[in-house]
């Protein structure tokens, strides 16, 4: 199980790290009555609760997530019921590797925010980390219910699926967050309030669904580049892309057909094995 979790952990990126220790200095700034351009400061002061926030903030994007943790339980006990806050308490906990304490978290955040997609997405996020694949897919369609960021959960979800080999679902659920965010695939999780799934325990797999999705889009560059990736991590059938219509539009691209036509890297290494 463990293994299972570890394969799973995504990676967490803060979103306006680098302007929360702005504002915080022009708030310490502001106590002083200057700002570095020696003139006032004309925006108003930060309350105590968001300065103390936002350097739990900086602590995570630091990856110092136990201080973050002891930090954000501080500000908890004054308003308990903060999804907002129970969310980020569950996101470090899970970056420890403490995947029980962040469930417990980000149900709470659910229960007192039933509108809060991103704890529901964060809580299928440990059930994928589990291999409980059935069980993150009911936690991402809940969260696609409500959701914001639909691209992300989409993406959660076709990783779900295939988790399950449902690679039918896996490949509409890819489509879905394609057509949201063209770019969602090479994202690497800088969504501060939202787990981005980005591993696997068949990446090959998932790359060739990646690829198929472009393909449909006409989009041959990222087409071949997911081709690739599924063709180095030891997809076996990467020809079939030849003769199925989702690959049609692009399949005569020069590009795509580069990565046909070359061997993958085991297969050098066994033809060399056998010359020697």
């Amino acid at each position: 199980m463990r293994r299972l979790a570890l394969l799973a952990v995504p990676i967490l990126l803060v979103v306006g790290v680098a302007r929360a220790q702005q504002v915080s200095a022009a708030s310490e700034a502001s106590s002083q009555g200057i700002a570095s351009t020696g003139e006032s400061v004309q925006s108003p002061p930060l309350s105590p609760r968001q300065v103390a926030e936002m350097r739990a903030d900086i602590l995570v994007a630091r990856k110092e997530f136990a201080a973050a943790i002891n930090a954000y339980e501080k500000i908890l006990a004054t308003d308990p019921k903060d999804a907002a806050l129970l969310n980020k308490i569950g996101m470090a906990c899970q970056q420890l590797g403490d995947e029980r304490k962040a469930e417990r978290y980000y149900k709470q955040a659910w229960k007192f925010d039933r509108h809060y997609a991103s704890a529901m997405n964060n809580l299928g996020t440990v059930e994928y980390g589990r291999g409980h694949y059935k069980d993150a897919i009911k936690d991402y369609d809940r969260a696609l219910t409500v959701g914001t960021d639909r691209a992300t959960i989409y993406s959660n979800l076709g990783y779900a699926y295939c988790g399950r080999k449902d690679y039918y679902r896996a490949t509409v659920a890819f489509q879905k967050a394609l057509a949201l965010d063209p770019g969602i695939f090479g994202q690497r999780g800088n969504f501060g309030s939202i787990f981005l799934q980005r591993s696997a325990p068949d990446p090959a797999t998932v790359y060739y669904l990646m690829a198929k999705s472009y393909a449909r889009l006409g989009d041959a560059k990222d087409t071949a580049h997911y081709l690739k990736l599924a063709r180095d991590s030891g997809y076996k059938n990467l020809h079939a892309a030849e003769k199925d219509a989702s690959f049609k539009r692009v399949i005569d691209s020069p590009q795509v057909q580069e990565v046909l036509r070359a061997p993958a890297p085991f297969d050098i290494g066994k033809q060399q094995s056998e010359r020697d």
